[in-house]
């Protein structure tokens, strides 16, 4: 079946190379990808136990290397076999709280891994637009509340955001680059709190409480009344597709956002979501903390009125809806042994209706 998303894409000669594939969002957009009949190439590390990757049975499902992008030559070598036509590169060290234990570790992936990927798709004459997926926490935040749009100044205060914004840096350094030189265009994505069936990831909220609704243990949850912009995870790679779509059509891109359109809910009220669409979820404890040392940042919104007004890109699910269909998700997948992958297209199923309505 063909679909308007990704009619730009089905006509490159090459490939789209996505790195990060193994991941919680490479995978869903590996899928979303071979949907839309559109071939792709992984580039990651091996993949963790528990990933969606590893329940969904994806290892060989597409043409992949496991690799390092700290590694240049390795990135180089895989450009140079598969010479792709487009890169979506989301590879990077994801998490917050682990940035603080691995500080230089997070740099050298999320900066340095990024120019190496910059530098070897510059070096190429396959490559034609590059999107580089940073975060909704670039933005300097100083929890007012106040949704930020793509002009706002940036500055990270925990090793993730500060590495993140130096992604940034390096983003705008290439974009000068093919400026002067020549090659590819290059655009930075900016998505809120992603949610999805698959995520397994520490301290995150919805898989904390999935353990917790399946062990039976105790949930504790930090910083109950903080606020994200909550998504499912199809709403921000479908405006990648389109980034990258606009790109290829020789649209000026600099920045976007991909966040949901209503005000960010708090920690709480997602909680509360959770638990109402989880069987037996509310005889689970449930403790509620606050985090000292300033950590995180107490309030997180997007405005994403540039995408949907440039892209006419919009979310499939409200935040509410996120919820529910990440944890019906998990549970279709723990409780009832549905098969990770068709739950996965049936997510994708619900995207391209409403793409298309």
């Amino acid at each position: 079946m063909d679909f308007p998303l990704g009619n730009r894409l089905r006509e490159l000669p090459g490939p789209i190379l996505v790195t990060g594939h193994t991941g919680f969002k490479g995978a869903w957009l590996t899928f979303l990808l071979e949907r839309l009949n559109v071939p792709v190439v992984g580039y990651s590390l091996a993949p963790e136990s528990e990933s969606l990757y590893t329940r969904a049975n994806r290892e060989g499902a597409i043409p992949e290397v496991y690799a390092d992008i700290r590694n240049i030559e390795e990135v180089e070598a895989c450009l140079a076999n598969y010479r792709p036509s487009a890169i979506i590169h989301m590879a990077a060290q994801p998490l917050v709280l682990e940035s603080y234990k691995v500080p230089r570790y997070t740099f050298e992936t999320n900066v340095l891994g990024t120019a190496n990927v910059l530098d070897a798709a510059f070096g190429t004459n396959s490559v034609e637009a590059i999107v580089v997926v940073t975060t909704d926490k670039v933005y300097r935040n100083d929890d007012t509340g106040r949704a930020f749009i793509e002009t706002d100044p940036l500055a990270g205060k925990d090793p993730y955001s500060a590495s993140k914004v130096g992604t940034e840096s390096v983003v705008a350094a290439w974009q000068q680059i093919a400026k002067v030189s020549g090659g590819p265009d290059v655009v930075s994505v900016r998505a809120g709190n992603v949610i999805g069936g698959g995520d397994w990831a520490g301290n995150r909220l919805i898989p904390d409480l999935v353990r917790g609704f399946v062990s039976g243990n105790l949930i504790q949850i930090r910083n109950p009344e903080s606020t994200r912009p909550w998504q499912h995870v199809l709403d921000p790679l479908s405006g990648y597709l389109m980034a990258l779509e606009a790109l290829l059509d020789g649209k000026m891109l600099s920045a976007m956002n991909f966040g949901p359109g209503t005000e960010s809910l708090t920690v709480r009220e997602v909680v509360d979501i959770a638990t109402g669409n989880w069987p037996m979820a509310k005889s689970v404890a449930i403790t509620y903390e606050e985090s000292g040392g300033n950590i995180e940042a107490k309030s997180l919104q997007l405005d994403s009125s540039l995408a949907r007004s440039s892209l006419s890109w919009k979310d499939s699910w409200n935040q509410g809806e996120a919820v529910i269909a990440t944890v019906r998700w998990w549970d279709q997948v723990l409780n009832q042994s549905a098969n990770a992958h068709d739950e996965c297209q049936a997510d994708i199923s619900h995207l391209l209706q409403r793409i298309a309505s």
